[in-house]
């Protein structure tokens, strides 16, 4: 291979360069230093561990940049090697810091501040040996390959930064996702698996928690619930979500305010039909806040945007649970008038939720009802005929009220 012709500007750029090599962990430590007095708080703490891993890695980022900076053209084969090493060594950092949770603007500010040092040094160097001829246009050339060669340098780092902490946030995302999986399968009862979830998902133990559970019915529950995150965060509630079977659920913890603090909260932002359900065991108990949050949203009719919690639903919700009970429910009770013409039996049924609503009142239901109360009273004799039950009975008042809401029609 021909031997490239080198200039005596070259030839003593080189040299200057090289001059630096015996140097390059005194410029190295001097980068750190310099690190650690400027953004001392941050660094202390980040710990004496982390320290000693950043001055380690500016020796080898100096004693490598250096080597390239002072090969001759005749050792170009050796530079070009030397800067593959130097591309995977920024690689690694990148990648390395993006694990340790550095900051990325931290980690492209010590670039620079090294590049910078790096320059001074070799000026002050160049400035103190009169025998090293090299002139200011000189100088003016490397500098620009000092600053072009941060420019590559930062290019590197910032994509392997991005990528890594990409592949850190999938990974955290995966965990977090199985992790309440599984509590909504029931295992929080166990133990090992409790103080697993509770670390990863950073609940204390005195904190209290709850389900929130969205049914899609086509809508898209997270850009709905991104105001609310918002406020839950300002009120020092934790919210970690998941899409598990087309169900959009979310395990809330902190200073939970109740679930009717929570109906209000979420009122405004529903996405479709939405349960709210306290966990009474914390952890252990989010599997059957999940089951209860779900039911309470199924009792809210489709195409209804509307939070419910489950305490304000639990009749509801015990039929919901019992779906072989409705249909008896049912037919024991309303499925004489059911079988009635569609207006007869539906004009029966809203006087009897208008009788159930005020307790069986004739008076106040007639009110509700827009007609005579002797009217009123009349469709309830038909009502109690019909049904053998009387309305002046608490169970079978109960039993009718039930039916009503097994029919949907509550």
């Amino acid at each position: 291979m021909p031997v490239t012709s080198v200039t005596p500007a070259q030839q003593a750029l080189h040299a200057a360069w090289a001059l630096l090599l015996d140097q390059s962990d005194v410029i190295a430590d001097s980068i750190t230093l310099t690190l650690f007095e400027r953004d001392q708080d941050l660094w202390e703490r980040i710990g004496p561990e982390f320290r000693a891993d950043v001055r380690a890695s500016t020796r080898q980022h100096i004693r490598r940049g250096l080597r390239i900076l002072s090969a001759s053209p005749d050792l170009r084969a050796e530079a070009s090697g030397q800067q593959e090493n130097a591309v995977e060594l920024w690689r690694d950092t990148g990648r390395r810091r993006a694990r340790q949770g550095v900051p990325l603007e931290l980690v492209l500010n010590a670039y620079t501040l090294g590049a910078r040092i790096l320059w001074e040094a070799l000026v002050s160097r160049v400035a103190a040996d009169p025998s090293i001829e090299v002139d200011d246009q000189v100088l003016l050339m490397a500098a620009r390959t000092v600053w072009t060669n941060l420019d590559v340098q930062n290019a590197v780092l910032i994509d392997a930064y991005r990528r890594e902490s990409a592949r850190i946030q999938r990974q955290d995302l995966q965990r977090e996702q199985s992790l309440l999986d599984g509590l909504i399968e029931g295992r929080g009862a166990d133990p090992l698996f409790a103080e697993e979830a509770r670390t990863a998902l950073e609940i204390e133990p005195d904190d209290e928690v709850a389900c929130v559970v969205a049914i899609h019915d086509g809508a898209d529950a997270s850009d709905s619930l991104a105001p609310v995150e918002d406020r839950l965060d300002r009120m020092g509630i934790a919210a970690r979500w998941h899409v598990r079977s087309g169900v959009y659920y979310g395990l809330l913890s902190g200073r939970v305010p109740g679930e009717s603090g929570l109906v209000d909260l979420f009122a405004a932002h529903a996405p479709g039909r939405m349960g709210i359900a306290l966990s009474n065991d914390g952890i252990a108990g989010f599997a059957t806040a999940f089951q209860l949050a779900h039911r309470a949203a199924e009792t809210v009719p489709r195409g209804v945007r509307r939070v419910v919690s489950v305490s304000d639903r639990l009749p509801e919700v015990l039929l919901a649970g019992s779906p072989q009970v409705a249909p008896r429910l049912l037919s024991e009770t309303l499925g004489p008038i059911l079988a009635l013409p569609k207006a007869q039996s539906q004009t029966l049924l809203d006087t009897l939720s208008a009788l159930l609503h005020h307790d069986g009142s004739p008076t106040h239901a007639a009110s509700d009802l827009y007609c005579h109360r002797n009217t009123v009273i009349y469709r309830m004799k038909q009502i109690e005929q019909l049904t053998s039950r009387s309305l002046t009975d608490p169970r079978d008042k109960m039993l009718l009220g039930l039916a009503l809401m097994a029919s949907g029609r509550a």
